[in-house]
């Protein structure tokens, strides 16, 4: 992108549609600091440098407005995670050496999920290390329903980067059914949207979580969270010398349409998802039991504050800091989604389950 000339102030971007509450824990900042103490002693990090933007990422700030309500412990264990996916995305998936290099990722991510899966499990890797760290926060205090529900998510997360770097190792840019399908995993909101149980101590019943209606629910809080954070990332993206796979370039590519009109098509694309969230929502929440209703509200939470958090984070900002001042009156929502039209996305028959209609 960054090839053809446009600069960010080329851009308009439109206002982001999000009705849903703003919530945020109210000792976030203590928490975040016992978290930066262990990122220092984790030993994830080779360099300052590292620690430095993985500290960035202020990962406890973004779930604490996932489960404001969370206690303190079961927070910090799920705000490392999210510092931990992160630096390993930077490292390992994004711009790493195994960016584009799918046999060696796939074996790293091999040993990565195995010190998930067991705590025996054995590796010189530094992330493998402090993963199996965070995982033993997690079971001292997380039923093994809710521990296996996140080790199918993170299981799931990693195949998704494996597509995506076999995309990169190839060149290949995926069309628009393919990339949301591949989105869907790679984006990371599988664990952490695993991880509203074990933040939260709530468990949801089987035969709740496991219903078609609840599934769907997740996978667009999912989707409309990743649309969101290519465009947080666009800023960044656009100072990059290559095109990444965000759903933007996919648009550009598969439409032959300049960026603009991919901001405004993609824009409206979330907005019919988020829409479709809204009203599958509204159709379940009603008859939902506590446990199930507070994790719709986390998805909901999630939305939200995934949006809060990334139009400020150093991880999306060019000005690469945290702001002073943490008013989140100034990010500015449209009151409107800016596409009402009925029906599945076109072009994405991957998910166009979500607008089936006997899902209740």
């Amino acid at each position: 992108m960054a090839a053809m000339g446009i600069r960010m102030s080329d851009l308009d971007l439109p206002p982001i549609y999000c009705p849903f509450e703003s919530a945020v824990h109210p000792r976030v900042r203590q928490i975040e600091k016992r978290a930066v103490e262990w990122i220092g002693d984790s030993g994830m990090c080779a360099t300052q440098r590292e620690k430095a933007w993985v500290v960035a990422t202020h990962s406890t700030d973004f779930f604490a407005r996932f489960a404001p309500a969370a206690e303190d412990d079961r927070l910090l264990t799920a705000a490392l995670w999210v510092y931990w996916g992160f630096a390993f995305d930077d490292a390992r998936c994004d711009r790493g050496p195994l960016s584009s290099r799918p046999a060696q990722f796939n074996a790293l991510a091999g040993q990565v999920q195995r010190a998930c899966e067991t705590d025996s499990a054995v590796s010189g890797d530094r992330y493998a290390t402090a993963l199996r760290d965070i995982m033993r926060r997690l079971r001292s205090r997380t039923p093994p329903t809710q521990v296996s529900r996140f080790v199918h998510a993170h299981r799931a997360w990693l195949s998704g980067v494996a597509w995506q770097v076999g995309n990169q190792a190839l060149g290949h840019m995926p069309g628009l059914d393919d990339f949301l399908a591949m989105r869907l995993l790679a984006a990371g909101g599988e664990p952490a949207f695993a991880l509203l149980e074990p933040a939260t101590g709530v468990q949801v019943p089987d035969r709740e979580m496991h219903r078609p209606a609840v599934r769907a629910l997740t996978e667009m809080a999912i989707c409309v969270a990743a649309l969101d954070n290519d465009r947080h990332s666009l800023r960044k993206e656009l100072t990059r010398d290559r095109a990444d796979q965000n759903i933007y370039t996919v648009l550009m590519q598969e439409r032959s349409i300049g960026v603009q009109e991919a901001v405004e098509v993609a824009n409206g694309l979330r907005d019919r998802v988020l829409l479709r969230f809204q009203q599958l929502h509204d159709r379940v929440r009603p008859t939902a039991s506590t446990e199930l209703a507070a994790y719709l509200q986390g998805l909901r939470y999630g939305i939200r504050g995934n949006n809060e958090w990334g139009l400020r984070v150093p991880r999306y900002l060019s000005a690469g800091r945290w702001p002073d001042e943490m008013d989140d009156t100034l990010v500015t929502y449209a009151d409107e989604p800016s596409d009402v039209r009925p029906g599945p996305v076109e072009g994405a028959p991957a998910v166009a389950w979500w607008w089936d209609a006997a899902l209740a």
